[in-house]
């Protein structure tokens, strides 16, 4: 009877272990733990991880001995500082969740994705090749420019920081807008859909603390919109003429014009639409065509 037991009980907990689920548990939960860390480290929020785990530690050590007051401030503290950290590193954490969103192929074909519409790619040639003269000029004068690409995330909260417009991107247009004394020349330009639709826009500045010393607040705003969404920023230096892309917290360079305008190139104009994607369009409207009810003979 004892052995039946016993061996019942084996057998349930064996059912109770699912090799598939358990392990698919363990990698997500350590994935997540993951991420966490490498968060930590790449943010202001390092030196609050190492602050809650003095405090882990010192609750450790409080209940350990006893000391109820003790216990009861720590508990207190410990709360409010993972309210205070939500807040605190409110940008942050927005940043994180949008790198997520950005990097789901489900969110892209849910919200859809600007980029790859093909009607656009003919406007971001043409202003492909406008910014990249613009910045060849503007870095020979020695004069700034911040130029925002928008792709697929909304800038609408930029753009409304800045004077709406409606302009073509030409040479003359960008050269106009940052020429010095010029009531726009300060702010950025926020180029969407291969149009100009705002000037003189404020941008977030980056945290960054590995920035160059030689690099001003203009590359700091490069910075920190690129950090902030998935924009291209083109950065021209009032100071040296450098020419500089900032994509996704990154900022490259030292630019000419062949380089920048093979880095647009790659990064915003859409891909061009084919033969076969007519062809594949085509059939599917002759399908839906087909499959359309028929009408009765009179």
């Amino acid at each position: 009877m004892l052995q039946n037991q016993t061996l019942s009980a084996i057998i349930s907990s064996l059912r109770a272990f699912d090799l598939f689920s358990d392990t698919l548990d363990i990698l997500i939960i350590s994935f997540v733990f993951y991420q966490l860390i490498q968060f930590a480290r790449k943010s202001r929020a390092g030196q609050l991880v190492k602050g809650i785990a003095l405090l882990i530690l010192f609750y450790g050590f409080a209940v350990l001995l006893d000391l109820r007051t003790v216990t009861w401030v720590l508990n207190n503290v410990v709360t409010v500082a993972f309210t205070a950290a939500v807040v605190i590193f409110q940008p942050e954490l927005r940043r994180a969740m949008e790198r997520m969103g950005q990097t789901t192929v489900w969110a892209n074909r849910l919200f859809g994705n600007r980029r790859t519409d093909p009607s656009l790619c003919g406007v971001w040639q043409s202003a492909v090749v406008a910014i990249c003269d613009a910045a060849e000029q503007l870095s020979d004068t020695r004069t700034g420019a911040l130029m925002v690409l928008e792709r697929r995330n909304n800038l609408d909260e930029i753009i409304r920081t800045g004077t709406p417009m409606h302009a073509d991107v030409i040479p003359e247009m960008l050269g106009t807008i940052f020429y010095e004394g010029t009531p726009l020349h300060d702010g950025a330009v926020v180029i969407r859909d291969g149009v100009i639709v705002a000037a003189g826009c404020v941008l977030p500045l980056s945290n960054n603390l590995d920035m160059g010393k030689d690099m001003g607040t203009r590359h700091r705003a490069g910075l920190g919109m690129s950090e902030n969404s998935d924009a291209i920023v083109v950065v021209v230096s009032e100071e040296t003429g450098i020419i500089s892309l900032a994509k996704n917290g990154v900022l490259i360079r030292r630019l000419d014009r062949q380089n920048l305008f093979n880095l647009l190139q790659e990064e915003v104009v859409p891909p061009e639409e084919t033969e076969e994607d007519n062809e594949s369009v085509l059939k599917k409207l002759l399908r839906k065509g087909g499959n359309a009810p028929h009408a009765k003979a009179e």
